[in-house]
């Protein structure tokens, strides 16, 4: 039976296990974890009647189960689902109203059969707020002591106008998020590359437009001129190292070895270029390695050395570090995490992953850093506008990008900012440099809830901005029609993501996001065809044509744009047994094996599977990573003969077929 409790705050339980079982309600008080044991099958269920513009949060505890977390509204309408997190951690939730009535929390297993003990408890039952660090207190409620943390800091003519940390820098020793918690902000560090390269330049080091081979003797010509400009600006043609290891089968995400030299090494074993010198914009991790190296031929120095006496300790950034491999210690960071299957789980940072990522800071020094951005107290203001330069692509076309900076715009206003990701640490920075003020957001868990970063934006910012509806979030409010929710749903093909497969799904009124071996995370309108990726810093927009047909979409991650076709699905028979067999590639030494199993082709690797490929048209199947990407190829007779490999940042990696 269901008791019911009025008022501003009214929660009730009921536990059931089937139409049979049922027991008494007991009431939810904020702060009073309840007991109690979710049967296979069964559900709990908490009911609230709620005033508008309430804000609420809450935990439950997986004692003995991995749980599911589904709030609905008024006329069954769902507000949010959570199954993040497995069995040993909290599965969190927050969310505010947006009109009065009855919300309904539910707790389901995770998993069909399975049955344990939970604690469910409030954590916060309060009005919406209504300032802006309000707005941001309200965005990280997910984050408790015990849980994966984040820093907020926004910056305002250098200075540090708001500073929070939430949550735990380090779940071993109990050790919270504080504004003084050196934390690995990932490839946001390659702006600090960008300008050191752009500083030896302004010195009479070395020249933009120098070819790489002067400062790496070592490193493959392919008959083409590739500058310094263009190391710097994504558009070498290199293959990206980190996803070509992903595809000869190291386990880098796992902590296997990477070495220093390991872009040089991949490049060189590279055939032929992905695209023409200057042509296309492709995100590289390789170039931004190299640029370190080549600070260290020019200097002399260690490129982590180099930095702190010549960038950091200038600009009285104390606290800031290159973290030159991963096992170099850093006081008091911030430890990654990802999820596990008992909790939450420690992870390395990435190996190799100077000039392209690694540095450690603080949101104080980031203040200082930003404040060079106006001042050019360091460098001057020439090497500040090489930097904020968008480069020019031989087609004319700009790429939006400078030396490690993306160049945009959000609602009208300029910003230059770039994201950042490690295994599990995840990184937002973002300035104005028409109002000289900015703000970031650093994480040691790339899931981090709560799409802080945006809230930050609106909360902070929004005023600057061209119009808005804002929520009690911090977000936008907008309806999308049903039958365009419906037209959007479909997958994509994505093109400069090695063809990986997205697939958007609507499911009980609301569309998400699914992305190969990763669970679907539902989006969040930004207006009638935009949309954000709620528990990911990504967002999505819908290409329409007359008429409002979807053609495709576009992904953005990280400051990255990356292009999306639809792919129409078609019953077509395709025999997959033809593509079965053993396949070899010369350039990776490594070794692929193609089966058919359950009606699906599947790839396996001696390191990874097995995995399933999706078929989408002709001879080109879409997968999850390590190869989102496989095209086979035929001979003359129309006999398989091999395939090319891909995963966007690293693709066309040949592989013959050895055995049938």
């Amino acid at each position: 039976m269901t008791a019911r409790i009025s008022g501003a705050l009214a929660l009730s339980l009921l536990v059931s296990g089937g139409a049979a079982h049922a027991q008494q309600a007991s009431a939810l008080k904020v702060g009073t974890p309840v007991h109690a044991t979710l049967a296979a099958g069964g559900t709990l269920r908490y009911e609230l009647d709620l005033a508008k513009s309430r804000f609420i949060a809450g935990r439950v505890d997986q004692d003995g189960v991995d749980a599911t977390v589904t709030i609905t509204g008024p006329a069954g309408k769902r507000v949010l689902r959570a199954a993040r997190i497995g069995r040993g951690a909290p599965e969190t939730f927050a969310f505010a109203t947006d009109t009065a009535g009855r919300y309904v929390i539910e707790v389901t297993p995770a998993t069909a059969g399975k049955s344990g003990d939970v604690r469910v408890q409030l954590t916060r039952s309060e009005p919406v707020a209504t300032t802006p660090e309000g707005k941001v207190d309200q965005a990280a409620a997910q984050l408790y002591k015990d849980t994966p943390g984040a820093i907020v800091g926004v910056i305002k003519g250098g200075k540090l106008a708001f500073v929070k940390g939430y949550g735990s820098a380090n779940l071993t020793y109990q050790m919270p998020f504080t504004p003084e918690t050196p934390t690995n902000i990932g490839s946001s560090s390659k702006q600090f590359t960008g300008f050191a390269i752009a500083l030896l330049a302004s010195r009479g080091k070395l020249s933009l437009d120098d070819e790489v081979q002067k400062y790496i003797s070592e490193l493959k010509t392919f008959g083409k001129k590739i500058t310094l400009r263009l190391l710097l600006s994504h558009t070498t043609g290199y293959r990206e190292f980190v996803n070509t290891l992903l595809i000869d089968g190291r386990q880098v995400m796992e902590g296997d070895y990477v070495a220093p030299d390991e872009a040089i090494k991949v490049i060189n074993r590279q055939p032929s270029l992905q695209n023409e010198p200057g042509a296309e914009f492709n995100y590289n991790n390789s170039a931004f390695s190299l640029a370190s190296i080549v600070v260290e031929r020019v200097t002399g120095r260690p490129f982590a050395e180099w930095m702190r006496d010549e960038v950091f300790l200038p600009l009285g950034m104390t606290h800031t570090w290159v973290r030159a491999n991963p096992g170099q210690i850093v006081p008091n960071r911030s430890i990654g995490y990802i999820a596990g299957d008992f909790g939450f789980r420690e992870v390395r940072d990435l190996g190799a992953s100077q000039g392209a990522g690694g540095i450690n800071t603080t949101p104080a020094d980031v203040a200082k850093w930003m404040g060079n951005f106006k001042t050019g107290k360091l460098g001057g203001p020439a090497v500040i506008k090489d930097m904020t330069t968008s480069f020019v692509l031989n087609d004319g076309k700009p790429s939006n990008y400078g030396f490690g900076v993306f160049l945009d715009s959000a609602r009208g206003l300029r910003r230059w900012q770039h994201g950042g990701n490690d295994v599990a640490h995840s990184s937002t920075f973002v300035y104005y440099p028409d109002l000289d003020e900015g703000y970031i957001v650093f994480s040691n868990y790339q899931s981090v809830p709560g799409n802080i970063a945006n809230v930050v934006a609106n909360a902070f910012f929004g005023t600057h901005m061209t119009a808005a509806t804002a929520t009690a979030g911090g977000g936008a409010v907008v309806t999308v029609p049903a039958g365009a929710m419906r037209r959007y749903a479909g997958k994509y093909e994505m093109t400069t993501l090695g063809g990986m497969l997205l697939t958007v799904e609507q499911q009980a009124g609301q569309l998400r996001l699914q992305l190969p071996g990763q669970p679907a995370l539902p989006l969040r309108a930004t207006s009638t065809t935009t949309f954000d990726v709620v528990g990911a810093p990504a967002s999505i927009s819908f290409n329409t044509i007359e008429g409002g047909a979807v053609e495709g979409i576009t992904f953005q991650q990280d400051g990255a744009r990356h292009p999306g076709k639809r792919v129409e699905e078609k019953a077509a028979v395709v025999d997959l047994t033809a593509y079965t067999g053993r396949f070899f590639s010369e350039e990776l030494e490594t070794f692929y094996d193609l089966t058919v199993e359950d009606g699906k082709l599947v790839i396996r690797h001696r390191r990874f599977g097995p995995a399933a490929l999706t078929h989408t048209s002709g001879d080109s199947f879409s997968g999850t990573l390590p190869v989102s990407l496989v095209v086979f190829k035929r001979d003359a007779q129309g006999t398989i003969t091999g395939f090319d490999a891909g995963n966007g940042r690293a693709r066309g990696i040949a592989f013959t077929k050895v055995t049938r």
